[in-house]
C-alpha cells in the first residue's frame, strides 16, 4: 500500500435506509448515500442505480449517516499509551492495588520497573486515592512487601485528565534507583516530596502543576515511553478514536519531534487511516535558535507544508506563557515528551512577539493557545498582520475561554481560525466561571463567535476523546460539580456543533475543497451513528455511539457483515 495514496478504497459501497445529514447546501438531507474510488458519488436515486451486482449494499436499517468527526485538537497519539501499562481503575481499597503490584512482580523480571496507571477512574482519575477505602495510596513498605525485587512506580493522573494535584508512589528501591533522599529539592515549583513523621521520604510525590514535571524533574530513572511503544500506542489510538467516528485529527498544540516521527512511520507502512494533519511542537531554546530553526530547518512545515491527504505537516506551536523550570527540565528530557506528546514551551510576552514576526516572516503559521488572554494576543496578531498580512496565511487561535467582543471581531477581520475546548473550560474547569458578572456569556461565546462569522472548530482536546461528550458539554454547558449552566445564550444547537465538529475544521488543513460536507466529489469520510443528533435533546448526545467508520471509502470501524442486504 502506498503511502501516498493512503487506504485502498474498496468496490463501490451503497448506504441505504439511513436517515444522512450531508452538510451540503444543494441536497442537506438524504436517505442513500453510495461511495466510490475514496469519493460521494451519488445520493438517493442516483445512489440506489449504482447497487449493482459489483457494489456492497449495507441497510443501515435507520441508523445517521454525519460527515466525519474532525477532532482539531486531538492528542491522538495519548490514547492508546494509557492500553500499554497496568490499569488501576478498578481498584477500591489499597490491597486492590497491591494486587495488582503482586501480579505484575510475578510477571516481571528482577530489578525491571513496575509502572502502572494512576489511581482513579479514567478518564479524568478525578478524586485519585480518594477513591480508595483508606483514602491514601500504599506506602512505600507496602509497595517494598508486594515486589521486594523490583522498583515500583504508581504515578500521579497526567494534569490534562484531571484536576491538580495529584499523588503518585515509590517503593524503596524506586526512591533509590532515582537518587532521591530526605535531602532532595525538586527544581520544578509545585512539587512535593512527601515525609513521614521522622522526616524520611514515605513514597508519595505530590504534584500540583497543570503541565507534569516530576518524571522530568525527579525520576530521571523510571522508564519512558520510547518509539515502539509511541508506534504501538498510535496504532491503538487510531482505532479508538475511529470508534467514535473521528475520520481526521489537527494537532494544533503540536508535536514533538518523535511524535511526528511515529506518525511518519505508520504513514510510511500505509496504516495511517486517520487524515492527519500535525503542527511542529519546535525544541528550540531561545531566539537565536529560534530564528536558525525557521530559517533553515522548517521550510517543510512553510505555508500548507508538505504531504498528502493522509499526512500533513504544516505549522507551528507558539505558547503563550508557561514555565522556565518546567520547559527546562522538559527539554533536558527529550526526545522523550511522556504523556503530552508537545515540548514545553515558557514563552514571555515580549519573545511570543518576536517569535510570530519571525514565523511570519518565514510563512510559518503560528497555533497558540489563548485561554484567558485572547485580549493580550490580539494586539500582537494586529503589529504581525500590519507587516506580513495574515490573511489566507491560516493562523490559529485555540482553547479560547472569556473573551471580549472586540477582540472576537479582530480575528475575523484578521482572518485568524479559531478552535474550543468546551470540555476544558466549561465542564472540567468551569468551576473558575461560575461567578462571571455576565453568567458567563462572555466564557467560550460560540454563538457570538458563529453570529460574527467566524470559522469555529470544536475539538476534544482528549478529556475524553469522545467527540459526543464534546458535543453535548457545546449544548448544554453545565458545570460538572454543580450542574450549573455557564453562558446559556452560548449553546449550541446540533446542526451548528456537528458542522464545528466536522465541516469547519477542513479549513484547518486547507482541504475544504475537497473534504468535510457529504457532497459529490469530496472525501467519502463519515460516521454511522445509532441516533440523530438533530432529533435528540442535548442531554441526550453524550450517550450516541458510533457504529460504523468511512475514511475514504474503506470501513476502518463497524462490522458491515451484520448490514449487508
Amino acid at each position: 500500500m502506498s503511502p501516498q495514496h493512503g487506504p485502498a478504497s474498496p468496490r463501490t459501497l451503497v448506504l441505504r435506509n439511513a436517515r444522512i445529514h450531508t452538510f451540503h447546501d444543494a441536497h442537506p438531507l438524504a436517505h442513500s448515500i453510495a461511495l466510490s474510488h475514496g469519493q460521494v458519488a451519488a445520493y438517493d436515486d442516483d445512489a440506489t442505480a449504482l447497487a449493482n451486482a459489483d457494489a456492497q449494499v449495507l441497510d443501515l436499517q435507520g441508523a445517521t449517516i454525519i460527515p466525519g468527526i474532525n477532532d482539531s485538537h486531538a492528542h491522538m497519539e495519548r490514547e492508546g499509551l494509557k492500553t500499554l501499562r497496568p490499569s488501576l481503575a478498578g481498584a477500591r481499597t489499597v490491597e486492590d492495588v497491591l494486587q495488582v503490584v503482586r501480579r505484575q512482580a510475578r510477571l516481571t523480571p528482577p530489578g525491571d520497573y513496575i509502572v502502572t496507571m494512576p489511581v482513579g477512574t479514567p478518564p479524568y482519575f478525578f478524586g485519585g486515592a480518594a477513591q480508595l477505602a483508606e483514602g491514601r495510596l500504599p506506602t512505600r513498605q507496602e509497595l517494598d512487601a508486594a515486589a521486594p525485587r523490583h522498583p515500583v512506580y504508581i504515578p500521579a493522573p497526567f494534569g490534562n485528565w484531571g484536576k491538580p494535584p495529584g499523588s503518585g508512589a515509590l517503593n524503596s528501591l524506586a526512591l533509590a534507583r532515582n537518587g532521591l533522599s530526605p535531602a532532595s529539592r525538586p527544581r520544578c515549583p509545585g512539587i512535593e516530596l512527601g515525609r513521614d513523621a521522622a522526616g524520611e521520604l514515605n513514597g508519595i510525590i505530590v504534584e500540583r502543576n497543570a503541565r507534569p514535571a516530576v518524571e522530568f524533574d525527579l525520576l530521571p530513572d523510571v522508564p519512558r515511553f520510547g518509539f515502539a511503544d509511541r508506534l504501538k500506542g498510535l496504532r491503538i489510538s487510531q482505532q479508538l478514536y475511529h470508534a467514535k467516528g473521528t475520520t481526521s485529527i489537527y494537532e494544533g498544540h503540536g508535536c514533538a519531534p518523535e511524535t511526528i516521527s511515529v506518525y511518519r512511520k505508520l504513514w510510511e507502512d500505509g496504516e495511517l487511516t486517520m487524515r492527519s494533519t500535525l503542527v511542529v511542537s519546535p525544541t528550540w531554546g531561545d531566539l537565536a535558535e529560534a530564528a536558525r530553526a525557521m530559517r533553515d530547518w522548517l521550510a517543510v512545515a512553510r505555508g500548507r507544508g508538505l504531504g498528502d491527504p493522509w499526512f500533513r505537516v504544516s505549522g507551528i506551536h507558539i505558547a503563550y506563557g508557561g514555565d522556565p523550570a518546567v520547559a527546562c527540565c522538559a527539554r533536558a528530557n527529550l526526545p522523550d515528551t511522556g504523556w503530552s506528546g508537545f515540548v514545553e514551551q515558557a514563552v514571555t510576552p515580549t519573545d511570543f512577539r518576536a517569535l510570530c514576526l519571525l514565523a511570519a516572516e518565514h510563512d510559518l503559521r503560528v497555533n497558540v493557545i489563548v485561554s484567558d488572554k485572547l485580549h493580550e494576543v490580539v494586539p500582537v496578531l494586529r503589529e504581525v498582520n500590519g507587516r506580513f498580512p495574515l490573511a489566507k496565511r491560516r493562523w490559529v487561535v485555540q482553547h479560547i475561554a472569556r473573551s471580549r467582543i472586540e477582540d472576537l471581531k479582530a480575528l475575523k477581520e484578521l482572518d485568524v481560525l479559531v478552535t474550543t475546548i468546551p470540555t476544558y473550560f466549561l465542564w472540567k474547569g468551569g468551576a473558575a466561571y461560575l461567578d462571571e458578572p455576565d453568567g458567563g456569556e462572555r466564557v467560550v461565546p460560540h454563538a457570538d463567535m458563529l453570529a460574527m462569522g467566524l470559522d469555529l472548530a470544536l475539538a476534544t482536546d482528549n478529556i475524553p476523546y469522545d467527540p459526543f461528550h464534546t458535543l453535548w458539554v457545546a449544548g448544554a454547558r453545565q458545570e460538572r460539580l454543580t450542574g450549573r449552566v455557564i453562558g446559556a445564550r452560548q449553546a449550541l444547537s446540533a446542526r451548528a456543533a456537528l458542522h464545528a465538529f466536522t465541516v469547519a475544521g477542513a479549513k484547518l488543513s486547507f482541504d475544504e475543497d475537497w473534504k468535510g460536507p457529504l457532497a459529490p466529489g469530496f472525501a467519502a469520510d463519515l460516521a454511522v451513528l445509532d441516533g440523530d443528533p438533530m432529533q435528540l435533546p442535548p442531554e441526550a448526545w453524550r450517550g450516541l455511539q458510533c457504529t460504523m467508520t468511512i475514511v475514504g471509502g474503506r470501513i476502518v470501524h463497524g462490522d458491515p457483515g451484520a448490514q449487508s442486504s
